[in-house]
């Protein structure tokens, strides 16, 4: 017996694969990223100006583990809440502070939030070989470690946009001191990249996330002012910058998981 259901047609890899791409912007909107017009406007303008011009294919990316992610998905849900798309990356080793900061998310802001997860059989080849706690042992390791449960799910996260938004800000520390408000991310595949927050400072975050009642971590109130993975994560002492917690056992200019890179050896990426 034939069936007479309707069946979805079938689209062509290829097309697929090109869909996953950031499109070919024209040259008059990567001029004005590069003339440095976009970069005097206040955070709500940048992230109107990005909806305007990226939406849907425009996602924030947030940890969860600083304030800066909440108090962009705070402006997002104000300016456009139907376009507000927010994404995170689940490694497997996050505070439970952390998932219970998401769903305080999801009902306050009726918002799904995009989780991606590394891929399962390369952690426990990683694991296998290397044991749990590697990021220890060496560099390498702890890269080894955040490439897999990191770097490679934002890849996955980023197909199928052409902009990306983030709350880095030069205050954070050295390996962020040469952040644009916007910029064309060579890294990830020239898509453009929005940092609405980047000038500024932790008093007008605090500032904003108190007047607007943002949900924020529960650790930032035990001096975690950055939360990232448990075992690479710890509070703050007095006078350090906001990311010392993060991999304290390394020097300063290797504070970062290799997903946003490049800033401490040029400016932007124009």
């Amino acid at each position: 017996m034939v069936s007479t259901a309707q069946t979805a047609p079938q689209i062509p890899q290829l097309e697929l694969l090109e869909r996953a791409k950031p499109a070919r912007f024209p040259d008059t909107l990567l001029d004005e990223v590069r003339s440095g017009r976009l970069e005097s406007l206040a955070p709500e303008e940048i992230l109107a100006w990005g909806l305007a011009e990226f939406a849907p294919r425009l996602a924030l990316s947030a940890s969860f583990g600083s304030r800066e992610g909440m108090v962009i998905l705070d402006m997002l849900s104000r300016i456009d809440p139907a376009n507000t798309r927010v994404f995170a990356i689940d490694t497997g080793r996050l505070h439970q502070e952390t998932y219970d900061l998401m769903d305080r998310i999801r009902d306050r802001y009726k918002v799904q939030v995009e989780v991606f997860f590394p891929d399962a059989a390369r952690v426990q080849q990683m694991v296998r070989e290397h044991g749990l706690n590697l990021f220890y042992e060496s560099g390498e390791k702890r890269q080894l470690c955040c490439g897999i449960r990191k770097v490679e799910p934002l890849k996955r996260a980023l197909h199928g946009l052409d902009a990306w938004i983030t709350g880095l800000r030069p205050e954070h520390g050295p390996t962020r001191k040469n952040v644009r408000a916007v910029e064309i991310d060579h890294v990830h595949d020239g898509r453009i990249k929005l940092n609405p927050l980047v000038r500024w400072t932790r008093a007008d975050v605090d500032a904003y996330v108190e007047q607007n009642r943002v949900p924020v971590h529960a650790l930032h109130a035990r001096g975690f002012p950055s939360v990232g993975c448990m075992p690479c994560t710890r509070a703050i002492q007095p006078g350090e910058d906001e990311r010392a917690g993060r991999w304290w056992w390394e020097q300063p200019e290797q504070r970062e998981c290799g997903i946003h890179t490049g800033y401490e050896e040029k400016g932007s990426g124009i």
